[in-house]
């Protein structure tokens, strides 16, 4: 059952899955995610690896409390500064990152500036911006205006309108177009697995071929057909199978 941190004088929701010890996989959601919204994941993950799990919901998701919006463009770097006080505050000095989408780009920009990682497992991560990934993310905004996108988001979310506009704001600003975290790879030491959809609407292989090329470390990569920007929704055995084999050969 999740509880709560206190960082920043912000409550944190948070859960503990699994044994105690480290390392630990520690689960880092998208742009829309939440702790609830991965669902049973995290407690697969940890019993195929034997290791326990810690979920989290970054500030304005699921029942966290909410940031001041607008939030800037730099909102990842920002979460990734944060990322050491929430390991601290949950007493994990050993984690593997299993990030998501935003969540991947947060690990990959702790990591690369020298954050504990022994690990990083990415899905759909994004490490600048592709035009195509904007046109779905302005769809999303036209969505949640004229559909019933809000409400189904305050299943998950204490405060829907603080997660939606705190993710879709910053990735419509013109400023965004810009937003790149390449000049974080070459850093990063921890090897790494990508796990990619090839029916991906927010993002391409360009990814996945940014972080082969300029990362510091070994980088494994696992494509799926028939699978867009969730992979452990999608395609939930083969990319539970990979993640397991990827943290058993760590050892």
């Amino acid at each position: 059952m999740a509880g709560f941190l206190e960082v920043r004088g912000k409550k944190i929701e948070a859960q503990r899955i699994g044994p105690a010890g480290e390392p630990a996989l520690v689960f880092l959601h998208e742009g829309l995610g939440s702790l609830g919204l991965w669902r049973d994941f995290p407690e697969k993950l940890s019993r195929a690896t034997g290791l326990g799990a810690f979920v989290y919901s970054r500030a304005g998701y699921g029942q966290s409390d909410p940031p001041p919006l607008p939030r800037p463009v730099r909102y990842m770097h920002d979460e990734a500064a944060l990322l050491p006080e929430i390991l601290r505050a949950a007493g994990i000095a050993d984690p593997i990152l299993v990030g998501h989408s935003d969540g991947a780009s947060i690990a990959l920009i702790h990591a690369g500036s020298g954050g504990a990682a022994r690990a990083l497992i990415l899905e759909a991560p994004h490490v600048f911006t592709e035009e195509g990934g904007l046109q779905s993310i302005a769809k999303m905004r036209d969505q949640y205006r004229d559909t019933d996108l809000k409400a189904r988001l305050a299943r998950w979310h204490k405060d829907p309108d603080a997660a939606f506009r705190g993710w879709n704001g910053p990735w419509l600003d013109p400023e965004f177009r810009r937003w790149k975290i390449e000049d974080s790879l070459p850093r990063i030491r921890s090897p790494i697995l990508v796990v990619q959809g090839e029916d991906d609407e927010y993002g391409t292989v360009r990814q996945v071929e940014a972080i082969q090329r300029q990362a510091g470390g070994s980088v494994e990569t696992l494509m799926l057909a028939r699978c867009g920007h969730s992979p452990h929704r999608d395609q939930p055995e083969k990319t539970l199978e990979a993640m397991a084999g990827f943290v058993r050969r760590l050892a």
